[in-house]
């Protein structure tokens, strides 16, 4: 979408009351709005939005050893949906006002106890962009083993207890089609080192 286009879009919805319904670790507001539509007619609409900031990803990987570092720990809305709190994901975490080069850099120390040097910004995404206005930054890097300052596993104090996992990349990416990894940001991650050439990955036949 062109700049013009996303302007002529943006002056298409007239906002209009504002009832914020929860304000603890994010913000749920209620809006109400009126939107003309592409035949020029108007129709009021009422949305519900949750803001928490903007959040950053990375995926480490090792092209020698052709592995990546991944993540295991709780998420309390999968144990409310599956029944099991488990997810396997790359290091991630909330900006919290910083640059999203240094946030994600500090997520992978606390998380995954590497240091890594050489990073990259691959895509800034929205992830749940019909109720949510996180946009995510996914970043990619190289680490090795001289790289790791600590053990890991996050902050306990923030209610973290993460398992640091380093996989072979294969065995990383055939846990997509059989649902052990569902993460999106993580599936987007492991599919860019492939695209990249980064770590390689023979599927069955």
């Amino acid at each position: 979408m062109s700049r013009k286009d996303a302007e002529m879009d943006a002056r298409r919805i007239t906002l209009g009351k504002k009832e914020v319904l929860s304000d603890h670790w994010g913000t749920l507001s209620r809006y109400s709005f009126e939107y003309s539509r592409r035949d020029g007619t108007l129709q009021h609409l009422t949305r519900e939005v949750y803001d928490r900031g903007d959040g950053a990803a990375i995926l480490l990987y090792n092209k020698t050893q052709n592995t990546v570092i991944l993540t295991r720990q709780m998420r309390f809305p999968v144990f409310l949906r599956d029944g099991q709190g488990d997810l396997i994901e790359c290091c991630a975490g909330m900006l919290d006002g910083e640059d999203p080069e240094v946030a994600i850099r500090r997520e992978a120390e606390e998380e995954t106890g590497i240091a890594v040097k050489d990073i990259e910004e691959v895509a800034a995404v929205y992830m749940s962009p019909g109720a949510v206005t996180e946009r995510l930054h996914l970043f990619i890097g190289a680490y090795t083993g001289a790289m790791r300052i600590g053990a890991g596993g996050g902050l306990a104090q923030e209610g973290e207890e993460i398992t640091v996992l380093e996989l072979p990349f294969p065995e990383a990416m055939s846990m997509i089609p059989d649902g052990r990894i569902a993460d999106a940001k993580t599936i987007i991650l492991l599919q860019q080192v492939a695209l990249k050439g980064l770590c390689t990955f023979l599927p069955s036949v």
